[in-house]
């Protein structure tokens, strides 16, 4: 019984026609998914975190966002040729079956569930800081601690009573910290347990739910209402905010070096995450083989040309030390003087990041979904609507699992979790295209990507690199001992030269997997441990149950369960 049994794309094929979901209506064309992928990447990233991307590396974070978006690229190459290939639902999980087998389709099916409830997470608490901003705006209190989480008000009423204490005045903390502590001391009690939540972020994830549960044609519509919304705040924002650009403020241009910018590599990842979300909607398109490819590259394009002038814009209008705010875009036209821009900014961040919430809400079910017709998880989570032809059990629990964590836990805590799995789902996606040359199995792509042969590229550039590092071998030192997981990205990337040399590797999916994985090396211990602990409890999962329900198990003598 292996750990590595495979899937062919005929099975997958086969097995997608022949359950419940070949009822799914097929309405998505490539504008559609272009819409649903643009939705997903300008959510909360260009709302939000880009705000503190810019106030930890300056300027330069413009440049920080064109690496990533190449990193990005690459991969996009890479998940557009298994979108042509295996036309299904499954993602990143069903391209891993074909390629690398059960086990590992497994842990990535598993990382990608992560992936998207903490994305939406992120997006929901975002949402509702804009969303209580707005209300501000016209007039209307709403009680602060209904809309924060316990963790953050509990530490910030900590810290005032501390200084309080200690005899010190509280003007030396920020603003947002008193904020918090006075909504801790007011928040009302029962039995001693202070009543703390973050009520819209959970109510606005329920109404998305229901959305995404009713069906795909409706929610199709509202996204492209959304995008059509968003584009022009954004477009408004680029306009108006570029009269009030002052090139000094771009200098110095990187004011806290390369690790300053770097340290923003979580946060400016998150922004370019969703272009893969699209690929889960692939049993609800016209033409999937064709159409799927196309919209990720469109929206990654367009995405990466939006994000780089606004970052210009932004840090151009106000010096960067002042950008470490929740609601970078309102502030800055604010501290121009422009409160009416300040004001449209903020109505339409409420409902344009609403459209990221959609499109990932809209995604996991579809993994469960099709993870449970392979006999991984429960048949339950493959049931589909008999009205509404959605995967109807897999949207409410996903509901469940994304609306009361936002509630109760904190923002950045979300924002850096969400990268490790991602990276790990893009590496192997990357390598998923070298198995199907190696095979021969790229004959079966309508889409390929580029071939460039890098047998001699990569080891090449690997020499380069490494005589350049051993020249400052002391600075190699120092930062293995604070990054031990470089070590792991220079025996990766030494192994890819051998096996390139010998199988004539194509170089594009090479350079998607190295600089993947280089971002992963950017990443906190706290966000791999987090990570580790999930993926413990994946296999769990796996062992106890997918493992002996999986329908490839009846071709090793298993259980094979309907």
């Amino acid at each position: 019984m292996s750990l590595f049994r495979k899937k062919t794309v005929s099975q997958i094929l086969i097995d997608a026609n022949k359950s419940d979901a070949g009822d799914m209506v097929k309405t998505l064309g490539v504008r559609d998914l272009t819409s649903f992928g643009i939705a997903a990447i300008i959510g909360a990233g260009i709302f939000s975190t880009i705000g503190l991307a810019s106030y930890n590396g300056g300027p330069a974070v413009s440049l920080l966002f064109v690496f990533t978006a190449i990193a990005c690229v690459f991969t996009a190459l890479s998940y557009a040729q298994f979108a042509s290939t295996v036309p299904v639902s499954g993602s990143a999980y069903t391209y891993a079956y074909v390629a690398f087998g059960e086990i590992f389709a497994w842990v990535i099916g598993w990382a990608l569930i992560l992936e998207y409830a903490v994305s939406n997470m992120v997006v929901a608490i975002s949402w509702s800081e804009y969303f209580t901003s707005m209300l501000a705006g016209f007039g209307i209190l709403f009680p602060k601690y209904f809309a924060i989480d316990y963790g953050s008000a509990a530490r910030a009423y900590e810290q005032v009573q501390q200084l309080t204490q200690a005899g010190k005045p509280l003007t030396t903390l920020p603003d947002n910290t008193r904020v918090l502590a006075d909504a801790y001391a007011a928040a009302p009690s029962v039995g001693g347990l202070k009543l703390i939540a973050n009520l819209p972020a959970g109510a606005v994830t329920v109404l998305i739910t229901a959305l995404v549960y009713i069906g795909i044609k409706e929610s199709r519509t509202a996204s492209n209402i959304l995008v059509i919304l968003k584009l022009a705040v954004i477009g408004l924002v680029i306009a108006v905010g570029a009269f009030y650009v002052k090139p000094a403020n771009w200098s110095p241009f990187a004011p806290n070096g390369i690790s300053g910018v770097l340290s923003g590599v979580a946060s400016v990842f998150f922004a370019f995450i969703g272009f893969d979300s699209i690929s889960t909607t692939a049993e609800e398109c016209k033409n999937p083989q064709r159409d799927l490819p196309r919209a990720m590259l469109y929206c990654l394009g367009i995405c990466t040309v939006l994000y780089v002038l606004i970052t210009l814009v932004l840090t151009g209008m106000v010096n960067y030390k002042e950008l470490g705010v929740s609601d970078p875009l309102a502030y800055v036209f604010q501290k121009v003087q422009l409160d009416f821009v300040a004001g449209v900014i903020s109505v339409s961040a409420v409902v344009a990041i609403t459209s990221a919430l959609l499109v990932y809400q809209l995604g996991q079910p579809r993994i469960w979904m099709t993870m449970s017709r392979d006999g991984l998880l429960w048949k339950r989570f493959a049931t589909i609507h008999p009205k509404f032809k959605t995967p109807s059990f897999a949207t409410i629990i996903t509901g469940i699992l994304v609306a009361v964590p936002s509630m109760f836990m904190d923002l950045k805590f979300f924002v850096d979790l969400t990268s490790v799995g991602t990276f790990f789902a893009f590496i192997l996606v990357c390598a998923g295209i070298l198995f199907l040359d190696a095979k021969g199995l790229s004959s079966q792509s309508k889409f390929k990507v580029p071939y460039v042969n890098g047998k001699y590229i990569i080891g090449l550039v690997l020499l380069i690199v490494l005589t350049e590092s051993l020249l400052n071998s002391h600075h190699l030192l120092e930062t293995l001992e604070a990054k031990p997981l470089l070590g792991v990205f220079w025996i990766a990337w030494a192994v890819l030269a051998v096996l390139g040399y010998q199988r004539n590797f194509s170089l594009l999916p090479v350079i998607g997997i190295l600089t993947n994985l280089y971002l992963m090396t950017e990443l906190g211990a706290s966000n791999w441990l987090i990570f580790v602990i999930w993926l413990v409890i994946g296999l769990g999962i796996y062992f106890s149950y997918g493992f002996r329900h999986s329908k490839l198990a009846a071709h090793d003598g298993g259980i094979n369960v309907d």
